[in-house]
């Protein structure tokens, strides 16, 4: 079964295999759901997971590491999105920090996932509707990798935390998929 799947909730609680960390290219500890990601898993021990990784990682680039203290997942999965403040028409690599997620997710064999919205924070930049920008490319990448994989078992959970985003979120969501 194939289900993608638009929640008003924290990525970081959601029981699945993978959560994903909308990473900086650098693996550090950073603000929003990338500090609460941290935290849950145990600050030390993922930052000495990440530090394996030759950084600095390029956007659009997923690496997975174990989730540690996580009671809700086995794995996280740390997509780069891309600083739209410094690469104000970087789409590819948005789309592409999803599609990668869900590459590395069935590399290892695993079938559910929790998606952040990407590049739609602080690396938002300048764009106009960041939320609805990676809305869209969530939903694109879903139905890409569906569609290049379409016997693969995947559950997509897509959060949108604060309700503002779930707003400006669920009519993409919804156009995107219909």
């Amino acid at each position: 079964m194939q289900k993608i799947l638009l929640l008003n909730a924290s990525c970081a609680d959601q029981e699945v295999d993978a959560v994903v960390n909308a990473a900086n290219r650098h693996l550090r500890a950073g603000g929003g759901i990338c500090g609460v990601i941290f935290r849950k898993a145990g600050s030390e021990a993922l930052a000495q997971a990440c530090a394996k990784y030759r950084t600095p990682l390029t956007d659009g680039s997923a690496v997975i590491t174990p989730a540690f203290g996580m009671r809700n997942a086995k794995y996280v999965i740390h997509a780069v999105g891309p600083d739209f403040g410094c690469t104000p028409n970087a789409f590819q690599a948005l789309f592409d920090a999803y599609y990668n997620a869900l590459l590395v997710l069935k590399e290892k064999d695993l079938h559910s996932i929790s998606f952040p919205l990407i590049s739609s924070g602080i690396f938002g930049g300048n764009l106009a509707h960041p939320v609805a920008e990676s809305a869209k490319q969530a939903c694109l990448a879903y139905k890409k990798f569906v569609a290049d994989y379409p016997d693969y078992d995947v559950q997509v959970l897509l959060c949108a935390f604060l309700r503002a985003e779930m707003q400006e979120a669920q009519p993409v969501f919804a156009s995107q998929l219909s």
